[in-house]
């Protein structure tokens, strides 16, 4: 077995937590909806959103921040430049 690269395995760490957030958020928000509908509560126009809008809202946001982190951040090209910055700083 040939040794893992540290930079690598901490990224697919990352991005493996992601699909299980995502995972988490799809199942639980549809069991929040499943229970939203079978209480018998309707959307009524009174109301301004039904409740599971929000945990989806907000869970979203928290979700949203973890897809930047695991994809879009911490690429290894980006941990590469910010290292070269950062030795040509030292020099």
């Amino acid at each position: 077995m040939e040794p893992k690269d540290d930079i690598l395995w901490h990224l697919a760490k990352k991005r493996a937590g992601f699909k299980k957030h995502l995972i988490s958020y799809v199942i639980v928000n549809s069991f929040l909806w499943t229970v939203w509908f079978a209480s018998g509560r309707e959307y009524d126009q009174n109301d301004y959103l039904p409740w599971p809008v929000w945990v989806m809202l907000w869970w979203g946001v928290g979700l949203a921040f973890n897809y930047v982190n695991a994809y879009v951040v911490n690429t290894k090209d980006s941990i590469e430049k910010e290292y070269q910055k950062l030795k040509n700083q030292q020099s």
